[in-house]
């Protein structure tokens, strides 16, 4: 089978398409043929190996583990003996490392039937930055009906899903996006819109009882001028400026900030399971969410899409078809 492999960290071109063995599930495991795949902003900086400390999880010199590439969507070819949830044609969607190829073998920790109302290019988008949004709005931000809620980034991957989910969980919801972006964050549910090349939110007059910030682009002090005085800064983006913590700043300042302010300020980084995806799914058969896709690449142009999506200015996911 084909295959994305890079044998050491740097740009997009140390990835190589490659031919390698197809896996043979163990007992406990399902072989799905991947039909659509997606790109995380993890699937970049485990590339690069940068910032230095994902080298603690991933090997100091060189990748441990060749494979990239995180959400799929695809077709269960086979099962295990001991495999019951699952049956070979089983049209499914979720997470397991490797991503990035024809088939991969997963124990369907994180996995889950596809919405039948959705592609699976629009499935293989939702497992990551789905359950980012979910988990920090729901788990972090406790987000309650009738909030103000304003999402910074909203037009991104984690942003775009964001809108949807707390729209469904019943906030007024405030997205801030780039002028281009405006009309289709609009589209997605939101309430009222900034265009950040022309109005600074953080000097704005309007507080906020949640801001569920995907970007990081504004210091702790400034997003804490938004907030009321019981309201809560929930961090899952931050600069990627520096080789040795880059995003992990953004967490070290949450955490020595908290001592000093009365907001409630959260930096963390979400996990996919069964029981989010499956959350995920009944908003999306219900209509309140939709996968919004940028744009969609071959398997051999994955290079070319983490490239893209590592510009930054990628509108909601950035999808790879899988032949």
């Amino acid at each position: 089978m084909k295959a994305i492999v890079y044998t050491t960290y740097g740009p997009p071109d140390v990835l190589q398409l490659t031919e390698i063995e197809r896996p043979t599930p163990k007992d406990n495991e399902v072989l799905i043929q991947v039909r659509a795949a997606s790109v995380n902003p993890l699937d970049w900086h485990y590339m690069r190996g940068a910032p230095y400390i994902v080298r603690t999880d991933t090997g100091l010199r060189k990748p441990k583990n060749q494979r990239l590439g995180v959400d799929l969507a695809g077709r269960v070819e086979a099962v295990g003996s001991s495999v019951t949830q699952f049956q070979p044609g089983d049209e499914v969607f979720g997470s397991r490392q490797g991503a990035f190829a024809q088939y991969v073998c997963t124990q369907g920790k994180a996995l889950v039937r596809k919405p039948e109302n959705l592609t699976f290019e629009q499935a293989a988008a939702i497992p990551v930055a789905g359950c980012t949004a979910l988990q920090g709005l729901r788990d972090k931000g406790q987000i309650q009906p009738g909030q103000n809620v304003l999402i910074n980034g909203a037009a991104g991957g984690v942003g775009t899903f964001a809108v949807q989910i707390a729209k469904a969980f019943g906030a007024e919801v405030t997205a801030v996006c780039s002028t281009r972006n405006l009309d289709m964050v609009r589209s997605i549910g939101a309430d009222h819109v900034i265009d950040y090349t022309r109005e600074d939110f953080t000097r704005g007059g309007r507080r906020y009882d949640l801001l569920f910030d995907c970007v990081g682009n504004h210091s702790l002090f400034a997003c804490r001028r938004v907030l009321s005085p019981t309201g809560t800064c929930v961090m899952v983006g931050g600069s990627s400026d520096g080789r040795w913590i880059g995003p992990l700043a953004g967490w070290l300042k949450a955490l020595a900030l908290s001592r000093f302010v009365s907001q409630n300020l959260v930096w963390f980084l979400a996990s996919t399971n069964n029981e989010d995806l499956i959350i995920l799914k009944e908003l999306i058969e219900a209509g309140k969410v939709t996968p919004v896709i940028d744009r969609c690449y071959s398997l051999h142009e994955v290079p070319e899409a983490i490239g893209y999506l590592e510009g930054g200015h990628a509108r909601g996911k950035v999808v790879i078809t899988v032949e």
